[in-house]
């Protein structure tokens, strides 16, 4: 009796220490869920690269170029996607509508782009929707007419298309053909809302690029070849990972490609100019 009772309290004390182990191992979250296996924090902490110094006596030759990025290009569809922000991404226009809003990066009007007249957020709100008049009948008798006026909010998924404005220069003192990008200009398609039918893009704002790097610097784009490999709106502009075509160069007419070229004419006039700067390079090391 002795032996089982010596059992019995060694297999009581076993189970209550399973018990005491399994209770102390237990994991508590005083957080919420994690979405994903680590914690990210190197893109949102990221600054953006600073700049080479350049002098005016180091650049040998300097052209202006004017360009479109256009989303609907395979290539650039991280710019434009997710079109609803999700937890850790979203599209370069939310991006800026957002910053812009926040007052966190300065909007200038579109009328120039050499930044000159600033906006306050709440004229960009008030610019980006659009007020309707329209005259209606009523369904009942008298069946008279009346005017209404109705407000079609902005979406951010409206934008398709952005404008670049950028230097390309050569730098002696690094002996490198060297870009920088001045300004982006978010533009839509106006639609005549009677007959549907495209009047043409209208540009909504521009943006100092500079001015904007330390936030895109922190916003994350998807990468799908690797999701690990983080790659931030900053990194994809300086890399030019995306596809685009030139509108225009500076020239001494100060005239758009699409005032004396059309259709696929333009196409290869663009690609002339941006051939014309690879061939400087090539040139200048050629021996």
């Amino acid at each position: 009796m002795e032996v089982f009772m010596k059992k019995l309290s060694l297999i009581v004390l076993i189970a209550l220490g399973i018990a005491f182990t399994h209770e102390s191992t237990a994991q508590v979250f005083d957080s919420p869920p994690r979405d994903g296996v680590y914690d990210k924090i190197t893109i949102p902490n990221r600054e953006a690269v600073q700049y080479p110094y350049l002098r005016e006596a180091d650049v040998f030759w300097s052209k202006r170029i004017w360009r479109v990025i256009d989303m609907r290009e395979k290539i650039n569809h991280p710019f434009y996607y997710p079109v609803i922000p999700i937890n850790d991404r979203r599209s370069l226009m939310q991006v800026i509508y957002d910053a812009v809003l926040e007052g966190a990066v300065t909007a200038y009007e579109a009328t120039s782009d050499e930044f000159l007249i600033p906006m306050t957020p709440e004229q960009v709100f008030a610019n980006l929707n659009d007020t309707i008049e329209e005259q209606l009948q009523r369904l009942e008798p008298p069946f008279d007419w009346y005017d209404t006026i109705y407000v079609i909010e902005f979406e951010p998924s409206d934008v398709r298309q952005f404008r670049l404005k950028e230097d390309w220069f050569f730098d002696k003192q690094r002996s490198v053909m060297d870009v920088r990008i001045l300004g982006i200009c978010p533009i839509v398609e106006s639609i005549d809302p009677t007959t549907g039918e495209s009047r043409g893009t209208v540009p909504l704002f521009w943006i100092y690029f500079p001015e904007a790097r330390p936030l895109f610097a922190t916003v994350e784009i998807f990468n799908r070849h690797n999701r690990s490999e983080r790659r931030s709106l900053d990194d994809i502009f300086a890399k030019r990972m995306f596809g685009s075509y030139i509108y225009k160069e500076d020239n001494v007419y100060d005239r758009f490609i699409s005032d004396y070229a059309r259709g696929l004419d333009a196409l290869l006039e663009s690609e002339r100019i941006k051939n014309e700067i690879f061939l400087l390079e090539h040139d200048l090391w050629e021996y």
